[in-house]
């Protein structure tokens, strides 16, 4: 296991970005370049840091405050009566947590949802709140690190897969339109 790797094994997998960095894992590779300090991960709070200056051989350092606070783990909330189903709320969700389809209501999977907060600026109607996961009702824990990882890199193929085949479809009308449109027209 390099360095990197190990360093994100220690990551909550959040995908939240308050790090300063696009997901856990360069945030990971920054730490092992040497050019991101340990504290800024604010879902890990002082038990990441701690894990990671233990690894690193370093002196724990307080949360960053420009990065957040230590808080409960959280988890998406989506007001029923308010949701319009425009659908802006399931790109960023790194972990697919949110489902449903455009002019339907969406839900939160709270099995999977890491709380990362990354739906609620979307939201044209401000639908969505975060809320702790031991506040009623009941809450599932939140998913495992390893099981973020998974869904984040999955989500993240997707994604890249999607701007693909639009960038093919994109570029294949460029060509018929350069070639004077359909053959017989």
């Amino acid at each position: 296991m390099n360095r990197a790797d190990a360093i994100e094994a220690l990551l909550p997998q959040t995908q939240c970005t308050r790090c300063g960095y696009a997901g856990c894992r360069p945030y990971a590779e920054a730490i092992a370049r040497g050019q991101a300090e340990i504290n800024q991960c604010p879902p890990g709070g002082a038990a990441v840091i701690g894990r990671l200056a233990a690894l690193l051989a370093r002196a724990p350092l307080p949360l960053n405050p420009a990065n957040g606070t230590e808080g409960p783990p959280l988890i998406a909330r989506i007001d029923e009566q308010a949701c319009i189903g425009c659908a802006k709320c399931l790109p960023p969700c790194p972990v697919d947590a949110i489902i449903g389809a455009r002019k339907h209501l969406h839900t939160v999977v709270a099995e999977l949802c890491t709380g990362c907060e990354l739906c609620i600026a979307p939201c044209p109607v401000d639908c969505i709140t975060l809320v702790a996961r031991a506040a009623p009702p009941a809450m599932p824990p939140p998913p495992e690190p390893a099981a973020n990882r998974l869904r984040y890199a999955a989500h993240t193929a997707r994604i890249e897969r999607r701007a693909r085949e639009r960038a093919a479809l994109l570029a294949a009308r460029k060509r018929l339109a350069e070639n004077g449109g359909p053959p017989g027209a």
